[in-house]
């Protein structure tokens, strides 16, 4: 598989050649866990997952590394604001560190609904404060760094590519295009690598530092732990379309400033999921969460196959009514996959013979490798269920291409008549009903119980006893 991505440093669709020959080292933008995430962040992680599983199934071994931000994101990305960790830590009464644990739980619990594969690594910004301070010393030691009124700052007239990948003009920069609010900076875009308590008072999470006590900009911890666990450049960094203009800009100019190395060869962004009143986001208040969907009756599945739906690099307008257009649509998929496991007693083929299969296969995986076109690439489990092949065949096809769409269907449940089961399995049905009829509660678990010995799981429903094997 020839895998093209969209490369936002160029803007244009590339070829993807790693670093080092059958891997891929992937850093993605984690959460700041001050609140729960929204649907809109969400869909970014979505995005991030089909990227991973497109690469695992082009062959690649993907060492996935993503931060959690449990520290120095301010309200601002310009560095103005206050820290969003103490902002909820004083709103919801609790310590920042119990904030901090709560809301990366929050976090890892959602992307586990959403079938998001777990990172490789995934590191708190507390835990590495030696290393961000080891990189402030570096670009010190290099010029590009200086202290002013208790602060570190990156000097960005020093590094002369800063805002080449975000296509910012560096004379409109340097000559104030934003209003200038600390009167520290030498330039209104230098940015805070280290704040000391000279700016913040009562600060709950500071460290000591060569530079007084005080704690990390936000921007440096990616930098810092990127390097750490992938080296000083790797393949693909990730996140979303906001994070181009401020964040991952001023990531590049002290990451490369501090090595003199080229730090990451592919640039690859998430566009926003966006309301009738514009991007959601947690400032605006009133943002949804996929509890918020859980608890209308939705299945989070139906959010992922919503985001499937929608290109990356496209932005994809959010609606109950396209949210249940989505899960009809998804209903009626794992209707017709139940009839495809009923007509093969749930057993997928060891190997897709069928040629009308294999093709449907190789479009898929061009659907895949064209900059991960997954609305297409959904497609094709409906042109997969409509070949001319065995329902066995049919069967290890989806499991196939499920691989990368990450909808489970190999956890689609099918049900079975009562009548083609053994007469002996009947009969331990039948006896349990009964026990059912009569309250003996205790007999009918009992003989539940035996049944799942058995390979046979029971469930009770307004048209009687359904079972399916285990």
């Amino acid at each position: 598989m020839e895998l093209k991505l969209y490369n936002t440093d160029g803007r244009k669709l590339e070829p993807f050649v790693p670093l080092k020959e059958g891997e891929a080292g992937v850093y993605c933008c984690g959460p700041t866990v001050y609140n729960y995430a929204h649907i809109g962040n969400l869909r970014t992680y979505v995005f991030e997952d089909i990227l991973r599983r497109v690469l695992e199934r082009a062959g690649y071994k993907v060492n996935h590394v993503m931060n959690i931000t449990d520290v120095g994101h301010l309200t601002d990305d310009g560095d103005d604001g206050e820290d969003k960790m103490i902002k909820s830590s004083r709103e919801k009464g609790m310590t920042v560190w119990d904030i901090a644990d709560f809301f990366t739980g929050a976090f890892f619990n959602d992307t586990d609904r959403l079938n998001i594969k777990r990172p490789s690594t995934s590191c708190r910004a507390t835990k590495h404060i030696g290393n961000m301070i080891a990189l402030v010393k570096k670009l010190e030691e290099k010029g590009f760094a200086y202290e002013a009124g208790g602060n570190v700052y990156f000097d960005v007239s020093k590094f002369d590519a800063y805002g080449k990948m975000a296509l910012l003009d560096k004379q409109e920069l340097m000559a104030g295009s934003r209003i200038e609010v600390d009167p520290n900076k030498r330039n209104p875009q230098d940015f805070v690598l280290w704040f000391t308590e000279s700016k913040f008072e009562k600060q709950a999470m500071t460290w000591k530092s060569p530079w007084g006590e005080g704690y990390p900009g936000w921007h440096l911890e990616c930098s810092a732990m990127s390097m750490k666990y992938l080296g000083e450049q790797f393949d693909i960094h990730c996140g979303g379309i906001d994070h181009i203009p401020v964040h991952h800009t001023n990531e590049i100019a002290q990451s490369e400033a501090a090595t003199g190395k080229k730090w990451v060869n592919y640039w690859i962004h998430g566009e926003f999921l966006v309301l009738n009143k514009g991007k959601m986001s947690k400032s605006g208040g009133g943002f949804i969460t996929l509890e918020t969907l859980v608890e209308k009756g939705y299945d989070p599945m139906d959010y992922r196959y919503f985001c499937l739906g929608g290109h990356y690099r496209s932005q994809l307008q959010f609606s109950y009514e396209s949210l249940d257009s989505a899960a009809a649509s998804r209903a009626n998929l794992i209707k017709k996959v139940k009839s495809v496991k009923e007509g093969c007693d749930g057993q997928p083929a060891e190997v897709v013979e069928s040629e009308a299969l294999k093709q449907v296969i190789a479009d898929f995986n061009s659907d895949c490798a064209e900059d991960l076109n997954m609305p297409r690439a959904l497609s094709r489990l409906y042109a997969a269920l409509k070949a001319d092949a065995s329902d066995a065949q049919k069967l290890a096809a989806l499991y196939d291409m499920d691989g990368v769409l990450g909808l489970k269907l190999d956890e689609v449940e099918w049900e079975q008549k009562l009548e083609e089961l053994e007469e002996e399995l009947m009969t331990l049905i039948r006896e349990r009903e009964a026990a059912r009829a009569q309250k003996n509660f205790a007999e009918s678990d009992r003989i539940r119980d035996l049944l799942l010995e058995k390979g046979i799981a029971v469930k009770d429903g307004p048209d009687g006893t359904v079972w399916s094997r285990v």
